[in-house]
């Protein structure tokens, strides 16, 4: 674990490797060390905010010695987001991959991932544990506007966009789920560490 300044009031911590930084996470949220106000964490890294004037020597200090817990999901149960799985992309992505429709649809739906980190947009999910025979590269020409609510693949992840946006990943299905809600505590229903399932069928 290596940890860095990051201006004068966060620090920013390299963990590695994604699980790691999801059980760190954790740990500062379970933890609530005084002067933190944010804990966001990345790929290989957490970046830890705090009020001004904290002192973030010993706050480094600290940090190697809070006991991470084995499971950063906290055993629950995954988030299960249903798919209508009739996306502009899908059958490009079968002819891409040399699967059916119908394999794609049972790859991409039978695979258990995991919310690697949030960005792009709020609420925006990277979610790996994409079934390898899906990888493919993003589209050579990005759509100006994706419906909120399409269920997409690129590289090695999967994510649901949570709002309209424009976007280049491929576009398998749609689900009426609300993954950004600025009236729900926290308004994204994703979270670093996270588990999820996607289940075909209706969607609401």
């Amino acid at each position: 674990m290596r940890i860095r300044r990051a201006g004068d009031t966060a620090l920013l911590v390299e963990t590695g490797d994604l699980a790691t930084a999801h059980r760190l996470n954790a740990a500062l949220r379970e933890a609530a060390l005084p002067g933190i106000v944010d804990v966001v964490p990345g790929e290989r890294t957490v970046l830890v905010a705090t009020v001004p004037g904290t002192d973030l020597d010993r706050l480094a200090a600290r940090l190697p010695a809070l006991p991470l817990p084995q499971d950063a999901a906290g055993g629950a149960d995954p988030v299960e987001i249903p798919v209508v799985y009739d996306g502009e992309d899908l059958d490009e992505v079968a002819e891409l991959t040399g699967l059916s429709r119908d394999e794609v649809v049972d790859r991409h739906s039978s695979a258990a991932y995991t919310v690697a980190y949030l960005g792009f947009s709020p609420g925006f999910g990277y979610l790996t544990g994409l079934d390898p025979a899906l990888h493919v590269a993003r589209r050579e020409s990005p759509r100006t506007a994706v419906p909120a609510g399409s269920v997409a693949i690129a590289g090695p992840y999967a994510a649901v966009y949570p709002s309209a946006s424009p976007g280049g990943w491929r576009l398998l299905g749609r689900s009426g789920l609300a993954l950004w809600d600025v009236t729900r505590d926290p308004p994204s229903l994703l979270q670093p560490g996270m588990r999820v399932r996607f289940v075909p069928g209706e969607s609401p």
